[in-house]
């Protein structure tokens, strides 16, 4: 893994979902020779992680959307029913899938998206232009240490050497111009099961091989608790079912919120509402802020139902909760913090319930056996206080709920308490270190996630410590009140790919910007290199910084392009959504075709200096503000996929006709 020449490096710490579509968007974006490191620390985790990785996922579980929006390209939502129909070995499926053709409204397994996404992973290295590579990595990264030239990230790896009892990792430093922080979920450690967390009958991670053995080898008859009713309790409770289990399944939550099915047919869909107005007032407490809430919904919904009769009513809410998303997040500014942080921990579930729901072929065997009056599912609403050994054999569940408390014995407990949000909590070397170093800070209004600015650059105690970028989960808390994104929505799918693209592209842009600084500094005499440093600061972290403010500069006119918009309003326009088809496309012809059309675009727009380097200098800066133009355009969540492609005049004949 050592760096060769010039070509600038990006460390991807994570290669599950998040890091594989960010270093896909990486090999996609990259006009200029660049290493893309992609690090993983199981490898059983590979474009994959938790959610998908095969040994935890077997063929009854599916995604818990329609298979239609799993592509891991928002531009693109029928690619991966495209691959999984046409272009999937399915040599060693099951059936039904094995026979199965895929289409957009239904379910896919889960599992088979590990080679999908390894799939596009091998196409984008493919047509990456010559000079940019990938590099596929095992190892843990444990630690960073920001430099005036780069990123040191300290990496663990298994030595193979040894026994068992005396391996030890080999620690080596890869230094790195970039680093992107793809490092999924982290597992919250349950209070309740201190007691019993080694216990042969406990399961902490339904998702492991280990958690899915104990599962399928279950007794029919078995007694079991989930701890849990959100969408991986439905899992575990409908691998049970499929394979005959008649015993009892409690499923254990502490606000008895339950999913909602899909309808047969549905689509995503975005509906432009008037703006919940009370919100915006200013907030007095708890109790009068859910009165508003209460009021504004019922609204809402009303207007829904009144004025979009094609409407399912079991997505009314799920239409109200995204179209409210752009007005939320000046609603969260009035909420004190302990109160925001109060109406998460107590909402959170409620409003990941009305925000998605559960595709049927995962629910309908858990509702047949919940409503059925001799159904094996039950719900038990309560919170679990305790999980002990009980003088039987099994495990004691103890469950307080308002009534009362009682004790469920179990020959099996499951726990689905969820992931570890605060990062304050989390016990990871990672963490630890970044911390403790001030180069990540947890999120101080939410406590979940961590800081981060707007392009998703990670923020300290004193702002921006270095060239560290975070996708995904570590996102959450400012996904809430930088964008009003509750519920599941801050860490799914949807999110993610928002995420890799304007990483990705952020990334690319400040390796340019450094670049074209570097090779100015380098043109100059030593007497004037103090123009592009100040005292202290290292030469190229500031000069990277200067060129940047000086598109943030150009980028301000207009609120995006201002002056320019009004002299060149069309051609800016052409050029952006010229931009937009670049980044979007994934070959490399016609990226290049693309490009060369962009180049020319750009150098007819405005007034350009007569001075030949002035004019380069312009030409780059302007490319910077396109650039963010379109990555702005190809996340823009309030439209939906097909409507995108419609504005970037990407879609087929059939699609233009929907």
């Amino acid at each position: 893994m050592s760096r060769t020449g010039t070509r600038p490096r990006v460390l991807i710490v994570g290669a599950g979902l998040a890091g594989t579509a960010t270093a896909i968007r990486l090999l996609c974006f990259a006009r200029r020779p660049l290493e893309i490191v992609l690090l993983e620390r199981r490898s059983d985790y590979r474009s994959a992680g938790v959610a998908y990785h095969r040994d935890g996922n077997p063929w009854d579980y599916v995604f818990n959307i329609q298979a239609g929006r799993m592509s891991v390209f928002r531009e693109d939502v029928l690619d991966f029913v495209r691959w999984a129909n046409h272009e999937a070995d399915r040599s060693g499926w099951p059936e039904p899938w094995a026979g199965l053709r895929f289409v957009e409204q239904g379910p896919a397994p889960r599992r088979i998206f590990q080679d999908y996404l390894s799939d596009r992973l091998a196409e984008a290295r493919r047509e990456a232009l010559p000079g940019v590579v990938l590099v596929e990595a095992e190892g843990e990264a444990v630690d960073l240490e920001v430099r005036p030239t780069g990123v040191d990230v300290t990496i663990e790896q298994s030595s193979g050497r040894g026994g068992e009892a005396d391996r030890s990792p080999e620690v080596t430093v890869l230094r790195a111009d970039q680093v992107v922080l793809a490092t999924g979920l982290e597992l919250r450690e349950p209070v309740f099961a201190s007691e019993v967390r080694t216990h042969a009958s406990f399961v902490r991670n339904p998702y492991s091989a280990a958690g899915i053995r104990k599962l399928v080898s279950l007794p029919s008859e078995s007694t079991v608790a989930i701890v849990g009713s959100v969408l991986s309790a439905y899992d575990s409770a409908g691998l049970l079912l499929r394979q005959g289990h008649t015993g009892r399944i409690h499923l254990i939550s502490r606000t008895g919120t339950m999913f909602r099915t899909y309808p047969g047919g549905h689509e995503h869909g975005v509906l432009r509402l008037p703006c919940p107005k009370t919100l915006l007032e200013p907030y007095r407490n708890r109790e009068e802020f859910l009165v508003r809430i209460r009021a504004e919904w019922d609204t809402a919904c009303s207007t829904v139902v009144r004025e979009h009769p094609d409407v399912s009513p079991v997505v009314v809410a799920e239409r109200v909760v995204k179209a409210w998303e752009p007005h939320l997040p000046e609603a969260i500014e009035r909420i004190p913090t302990a109160e925001l942080r109060g109406l998460l921990d107590e909402f959170g579930t409620a409003l990941a319930a009305l925000r998605v729901g559960v595709l049927e072929y995962t629910m309908a065997v858990v509702e047949r056996a919940l409503h059925a009056a001799d159904g094996a599912v039950r719900l038990v609403v309560g919170k679990v206080e305790a999980v002990r050994p009980a003088e039987s054999g099994r495990l004691a569940v103890s469950v307080a709920s308002p009534q009362e408390e009682h004790t469920i014995e179990a020959d099996l407990v499951v726990s689905n308490f969820g992931r570890e949000s605060d990062y304050s909590r989390v016990d990871r070397p990672l963490w630890r270190n970044l911390l403790r170093r001030g180069i990540a800070e947890p999120h101080a209004r939410t406590g979940r996630g961590l800081e981060v600015d707007g392009r998703g650059v990670l923020l300290g105690p004193g702002g921006v410590a270095g060239p560290v970028s975070a996708v995904g989960a570590l996102r959450e808390g400012d996904e809430i009140v930088r964008n009003g994104r509750t519920g599941a929505f801050t860490f799914n799918l949807a999110a993610i790919k928002n995420h890799s693209i304007a990483v990705a592209a952020h990334v690319i842009e400040q390796l340019e910007v450094e670049e074209d600084v570097s090779a100015r500094i380098a043109e100059r005499s030593s007497a004037r290199t103090s123009e592009w440093t100040s005292v202290g600061s290292p030469a190229r972290s500031t000069a990277g910084s200067t060129a940047g403010r000086t598109a943030e500069s150009v980028a301000g006119r207009r609120g995006g392009v201002g002056n320019l918009e009004e002299a060149a309003r069309g051609e800016f326009e052409d050029a952006v959504v010229l931009e937009a088809r670049r980044l979007a496309s994934r070959g490399r012809i016609e990226r290049n075709l693309l490009d060369s059309r962009l180049d020319a675009c750009i150098r007819s727009m405005g007034e350009r200096p007569a001075a030949a380097v002035d004019a380069a200098r312009y030409d780059r800066l302007m490319r910077a503000v396109v650039n963010r133009a379109a990555v702005e355009r190809l996340t823009d969540v309030s439209v939906t996929p097909r409507q995108l492609r419609r504005q970037l005049g990407m879609a087929t004949a059939e699609e233009q006709e929907e």
